[in-house]
């Protein structure tokens, strides 16, 4: 297995220089402070001091015009960078809402309808499957078995981590499974799920999801350093993400193709930021088919958890918190954890990016730690 290890004994004397202070980055707008930046920017330095925490931490706080980047700890442990505004990282499931807007564009376009079924595009899928919609795709209520939960998808990943094999060949993993409940029975996460949704994009327009996303979500959302590769290798500059105890480099473990349309986007805090803003507010499809949306799923929660309570829309989440409610996505992979939310107009914004993966499952203590800072994130960018 491809990582670089890195020399524990450094570890200490870098967090400790980089946890000095919490600014805004190079080129953004400093946030006038509130009560809630300050108690933000004591959680991140309590955090990455935190047994178990990740190296690093960068929350971008938009309010309005206003925007900031708060971090604590370090994006690369041998040189002792900071974490930047477009340093590049791993978006893990957040990609799933950057399917869902793909999606919402092509319905928007008349190229696609949200009751579209496995069964009209996708005829090669199993039969089973075929009464499912892009609907029941979008808000995880397909029943589809998840593909990466199997041991025939980690015995082929740990054999050929540096090259996929082609999205399609995902969905093959769980090709022999019955579906777990009847389509729109009931709610659950499944990375099979937005594999279907972008092999779905690609049969209704023709061309590869890839350029879809490129014209319909990057080009009309601004983003000039978001993009899905398929190999392994980040573009520079990027936050390294490790995994923790020991601590080890994993950012270029495995190629970004075995999680394509799920969980494979490449991006920056600056362009998540813009993304989740343009995205809640509907920047990608029509009112219609946003109204559509935004019809929730209660108890369908994001994985990992979001702050407050969890709902479940259309390649989107609510979250319900004691500051307000906004609407994004989590997602983790090895090496990273991610959070981004807007408010509903998307004049209000966070980001939290860790480079560490942090889950319930793999560190109660810590995870509850990351879910106060999300909590915390929220508070800030809603600050009066």
């Amino acid at each position: 297995m491809k990582s670089r290890v890195i020399a524990r004994l450094s570890v200490p004397l870098l967090l400790a220089m980089a946890m000095i202070g919490v600014s805004p980055a190079a080129g953004a707008t400093g946030l006038r402070p509130s009560p809630a930046d300050t108690v933000l920017d004591r959680a991140l330095r309590r955090f990455v001091a935190f047994r178990g925490g990740p190296p690093g931490i960068a929350v971008v706080v938009h309010r309005g015009e206003e925007v900031s980047l708060h971090t604590a700890g370090v994006a690369d442990v041998a040189t002792g960078a900071r974490p930047q505004l477009d340093d590049h990282m791993r978006l893990a499931s957040v990609a799933k809402a950057f399917s869902g807007a793909a999606a919402l564009a092509v319905v928007a376009d008349g190229e696609l309808s949200l009751d579209t079924t496995i069964g009209d595009r996708l005829a090669t899928l199993p039969a089973a499957w075929s009464k499912v919609t892009l609907r029941q795709a979008l808000n995880h209520t397909s029943g589809i078995p998840d593909f990466s939960q199997t041991s025939a998808f980690r015995e082929a990943l740990f054999a050929s981590l540096l090259v996929a094999p082609p999205p399609i060949k995902l969905l093959s993993f769980v090709a022999d499974q019955a579906l777990e409940f009847p389509p729109g029975s009931r709610y659950k996460y499944s990375n099979s799920d937005n594999i279907v949704v972008g092999l779905m994009v690609e049969a209704a327009t023709g061309r590869p999801y890839e350029e879809v996303l490129r014209e319909r979500v990057y080009d009309r959302l601004g983003l000039t350093r978001t993009s899905l590769p398929r190999g392994a290798e980040m573009p520079t500059p990027y936050i390294h993400g490790y995994e923790v105890e020991p601590l080890d480099d994993v950012s270029e473990l495995f190629a970004a193709g075995w999680s394509w349309a799920s969980g494979g986007i490449v991006s920056t805090p600056r362009d998540a930021d813009r993304f989740v803003r343009g995205y809640v507010a509907g920047g990608t499809t029509d009112a219609a088919t946003r109204a559509e949306q935004l019809r929730f799923v209660t108890g369908g929660q994001s994985e990992p958890p979001g702050p407050g309570e969890n709902a479940a829309g259309l390649g989107i989440f609510r979250y319900q918190t004691t500051c307000g409610t906004v609407y994004g996505h989590t997602g983790n992979t090895p090496g990273y954890t991610q959070f981004v939310a807007a408010n509903a107009d998307g004049t209000r914004s966070t980001t939290v990016s860790i480079n560490a993966q942090i889950t319930p499952k793999s560190d109660r203590a810590g995870f509850t730690f990351l879910r106060s800072i999300f909590s915390l994130a929220v508070c800030a960018a809603l600050a009066k």
